[in-house]
């Protein structure tokens, strides 16, 4: 089982940046993809951006430009930098690892990110 950790939600301006970090720990396969998703009111969980051991990266159309995915193999940690943020951005924000062997699939408790108008 892996535990996933995130932090750095927040409410902010529009226009403005935060940055989420999400920790992973417990038993993790070193070949892994870790990414995050977002749930605002109302809504389906959304793909947001992920990235692969390797460091390839994919990001949803509608934050191409503003988020950054990186990682910190060494500590199992994947962040993801918010420039330039919307009001549509706000959601609760959830932390994704799917493991590369069996593809099971881990999340964490998610952290709010509000972003005012």
């Amino acid at each position: 089982q892996a535990q996933l950790v995130e932090s750095g939600g927040g409410l902010v301006q529009a226009g403005g940046s935060l940055r989420l970090s999400c920790a992973a720990s417990g038993t993790i396969f070193r070949l892994n993809t870790m990414g995050w998703y977002r749930q605002a009111p109302g809504k389906q969980r959304e793909f947001v951006a992920s990235i692969t051991i390797r460091g390839s990266t994919d990001y949803a159309d509608s934050v191409k430009g503003r988020f950054i995915i990186s990682r910190d193999n060494a500590k199992n940690t994947v962040y993801l930098q918010m420039d330039s943020l919307k009001p549509e951005d706000t959601a609760v924000y959830y932390c994704n690892l799917v493991r590369g062997d069996t593809r099971s699939v881990y999340w964490g408790q998610g952290t709010q990110v509000t972003v005012s108008s």
